[in-house]
């Protein structure tokens, strides 16, 4: 076999992000306040924009054929989806690694150019962001739920609570806001004031300061009646507590000195909020003629028309060549990023239409109502990919009539049922709980019972997924839960 340099020809196919087709993905995960500010530095970046008072104003946009064939590519791209709000943003993931083997340049250039510090904030950013409390309780309200229920409450809770961690809102109004039994607020409130920092989700000093005695277990009789004279001991009057307390100076001075090592402001250890408060980005209101009326939130979405008269005037001032090339690259760029914005709103509606469709009986009557609910799930039925409902449900808000929520809120994962509309994995660690708690001490239920018995009640689960609902829940097994109530005399 002779060794020696040729010429070969090779065909294939690639998948090249353009720049404009990686901004165009970045604009779906942006909330609305987000791209607002995007567009004022677009305003200042791009003479030909302009703001629009009506959506009849984007006619008046040139005739794009002077645009170069650059960038006529991306809004190619952006157009494809002949009504489909996916087509030029509905990236699979899998597409990328396929291409990644043909050896294509342009690939690599693109996903470095997408990585780069202008798209994705560097690790050393990253590492000097501060979490905020609301991030820091949210994290940990997942695995303690019992129920989707208590978990949508509880996130709500956390949302409603101030800098320092304390709940102004009245339970009333929350049970009310959200159509639910002021039981379930209760014991939301109290999933919440469980999380750490301990005495976040009290609603006054005395309750954030009974919570952090309780946890380090120094709540006893005398120092209730302490806590609950806050105001004498602001005022210093010691003889007075010391009768009311019935102690001795030196146990007086123990509980003191406990009393001032709590933290009356235990939120304020994380960092604020980047925003002073949460801006819906779709608004949901009950239609006249039933059903729901679905509409962005305008007030924070400016309209951009470009500007043609503008556009006219500098093209017959243009008299090089360089001149007229900046000019097309700017009438491109308008007209791209005109198009990539009516295409997220389209993308954006059309998820929280399939939202609002899919947990219609939450809008209806409440947080009980709630249902198993997937992206997987939603992106079948609007047939996106899954990968674009998550980016348009990141960092977006809806409103209606029950409050604010972060449209993530209405994803909750489930289990298999038997009549075919799935159960919340939430609802059945709760029942695991329940039976394993009422099991007989002399007849301990094992995962092959446990199986049998959520089956009898609709649950269609495999013995190892009962397995790990249970150790997730920190319930021993069969063997240890025997020993366990052996010991303790049950």
């Amino acid at each position: 076999m002779a060794l020696g340099p040729r010429l070969d020809l090779r065909q294939s196919q690639s998948l090249v992000m353009t720049p404009q087709l990686q901004q165009a993905i970045k604009l779906l995960a942006l909330s609305n306040l987000e791209i607002e500010t995007f567009i004022g530095e677009a305003l200042e970046s791009n003479p030909l924009l302009d703001v629009g008072d009506n959506a009849s104003e984007t006619a008046e946009a040139p005739d794009p054929v002077d645009t170069p064939r650059e960038e006529q590519s991306a809004d190619a791209l952006i157009a494809e989806g002949h009504g489909e709000a996916d087509a030029p943003l509905d990236l699979d993931p899998a597409a990328l690694d396929t291409d990644r083997d043909t050896g294509d340049g342009e690939w690599g250039s693109a996903i470095t150019s997408m990585a780069s510090g202008e798209d994705y904030p560097s690790v050393e950013d990253r590492g000097g962001e501060e979490t905020s409390l609301a991030e820091h309780l949210q994290a940990q309200i997942g695995g303690l739920a019992y129920s989707p229920g208590e978990e949508f409450i509880a996130r709500h809770i956390v949302g409603l609570l101030d800098d320092a961690g304390y709940l102004a809102t009245s339970l009333r109004d929350i049970a009310g806001e959200l159509g639910v039994a002021l039981a379930e607020v209760e014991d939301a409130l109290e999933l919440v004031q469980s999380l750490d920092p301990t005495g976040v989700g009290a609603r006054n000093l005395a309750e954030c300061i009974t919570l952090q005695a309780k946890e380090a277990n120094r709540f006893d009789p005398c120092m209730a009646r302490l806590i609950d004279n806050l105001d004498l001991v602001a005022r210093g009057e010691v003889a007075r507590l010391k009768r009311i307390c019935e102690v001795d100076d030196e146990d007086f001075a123990d509980m003191l000195a406990e009393l001032r090592s709590y933290d009356p402001k235990p939120g304020l250890r994380f960092g604020g909020s980047d925003s002073a408060a949460v801006v819906p980005d779709v608004l949901i209101t009950a239609g006249r003629k039933g059903g729901w009326d679905i509409a962005l939130n305008e007030a924070t979405l400016p309209r951009l028309v470009v500007n043609r008269p503008y556009y006219v005037e500098l093209r017959e001032g243009c008299a090089s060549e360089e001149a007229q090339s900046w000019l097309r690259e700017k009438l491109g760029d308008a007209n791209w990023l005109i198009k990539a914005l009516d295409q997220r709103q389209k993308t954006i509606l059309k998820v929280a239409t399939e939202l609002v469709k899919q947990q219609e009986g939450f809008f209806l009557r409440g947080v009980s109502e709630l249902k198993p609910l997937t992206l997987k799930a939603v992106a079948e039925e609007i047939e996106m990919h899954e990968s674009t409902v998550s980016r348009v449900t990141s960092n977006k808000y809806l409103w209606c009539e029950r409050g604010t929520f972060e449209l993530k809120y209405f994803f909750t994962s489930g289990v298999g049922s038997a009549d075919g509309e799935g159960a919340s994995s939430a609802a059945v660690k709760a029942r695991i709980k329940a039976l394993t708690d009422a099991e007989d001490p002399k007849k301990i239920l094992s995962d092959d019972t446990l199986v049998d018995m959520l089956k009898a009640e609709g649950f269609d689960l495999a013995r190892r997924t009962v397995a790990k609902y249970r150790e997730a829940m920190g319930i021993g097994s069969s063997v240890q839960r025997r020993r366990a109530k052996k010991l303790a005399g049950l």
